[in-house]
């Protein structure tokens, strides 16, 4: 049987090669409604499948979009890929992912290969100060969109949140509880860096415990990102003699570790520890007590990043400079603060 080409489909449609080019490719041009129908159409009584890599070779370009994360098995980064992989595939496009499982040497990697393949886009959710990747981009003079974290040494364009708003306004909800003081559990930096999530956390809590005229000195503590070590750090700070009555987390996994670490010294939480996350993963929801955090629209933040790595104005951001798009965010008040969980 015959391979069903281009000239084909326009022939049974009634139009050009070029427009059916158009229905393809979803664009550069604009194709009426009722043409759009007919080449559809087409396609489909025909069974034509473009050849994609042939595509690829004329363009330069592929479908594909690149996004590298630091850890895909964390619930954040997880929940945030799926999102982007349903704004490419709205897009018409495909994700490509790679995990630099938090080291400089493996996000340049990925930028490598991702860029070799002429994706269409690339998204980066930094692991760090990124200045290898930094220089990478500059190599290959790529347009890269930073999503969820702003490192300093790349000037791309940025997708975030409202971090440090976020989180001051966490702490100062726990601090109207009543609670004397708020402590914080922060990342394992030693040199925190401006456009990083958790030292934009660790600001804002620092700024409304200043706010409120109390005392911050001794009451930052140190944790990596993931509830297995957290647990771990938590057992260790909640059986202490300086227990802190009320607890602000960096990310919804460290504060889902020391849930379980107060269960297993049977601290009841809210009565003798507040809790409290950032991210509003699914699961927050689910724990016992439900966990209060900050939640954001991650489904419209990742339409944005992907508007952006494929050239099209970004959609849905916040307030915004001409490189950062940045989300506004939401207290998500459940019982592990001391607040009625909502049915």
């Amino acid at each position: 049987m015959a391979k069903v080409t281009r000239d084909d489909v326009a022939r049974l449609a009634g139009t050009s090669t070029a427009v059916v080019s158009y229905v393809i490719n979803n664009g550069p041009r604009p194709v009426a409604a009722a043409t759009r129908e007919r080449v559809l159409a087409a396609i489909k009584e025909l069974g034509y499948r473009p050849d994609r890599v042939a595509q690829a070779m004329a363009s330069q370009r592929t479908d594909l979009i690149g996004l590298i994360v630091p850890d895909a098995r964390q619930p954040f980064f997880a929940e945030m890929a799926h999102a982007v992989e349903q704004a490419a595939a709205e897009r018409g496009k495909m994700v490509l992912v790679g995990n630099s499982d938090y080291l400089d040497e493996r996000e340049v990697h990925y930028l490598r290969a991702f860029l070799g393949m002429r994706v269409s886009g690339l998204i980066l959710i930094s692991q760090g100060p990124s200045e290898h990747a930094a220089t990478e981009i500059d190599a290959w003079d790529a347009r890269v969109v930073l999503l969820h974290r702003r490192p300093e040494a790349i000037d791309d364009v940025s997708v975030v949140l409202d971090d440090i708003g976020g989180a001051e306004r966490l702490t100062r909800h726990l601090l109207d509880h009543g609670y004397p003081y708020v402590a914080c559990l922060g990342g394992v930096d030693s040199t925190p860096e401006l456009g990083d999530p958790v030292t934009d956390h660790v600001i804002g809590w620092r700024q409304a415990m200043e706010r409120a005229g109390l005392d911050t000195e001794g009451r930052l503590f140190k944790a990596p990102y993931n509830r297995y070590d957290a647990y771990r750090i938590a057992l260790e700070l909640l059986a202490g003699p300086g227990r802190p009555p009320a607890l602000v987390c960096a990310t919804d996994d460290q504060a889902i570790g020391v849930l379980r670490a107060a269960r297993e010294l049977r601290i009841d939480v809210p009565g003798e520890l507040a809790v409290a996350g950032f991210d509003d993963v699914k699961e927050a929801a689910l724990t016992d007590p439900p966990l209060t955090t900050v939640g954001s629209d991650r489904e419209a933040m990742a339409r944005a990043a992907v508007d952006l790595a494929i050239g099209e104005p970004a959609s849905g951001s916040g307030p915004a400079s001409d490189r950062i798009r940045q989300f506004p965010v939401t207290l998500r008040l459940r019982a592990s603060c001391g607040c009625p969980t909502p049915s």
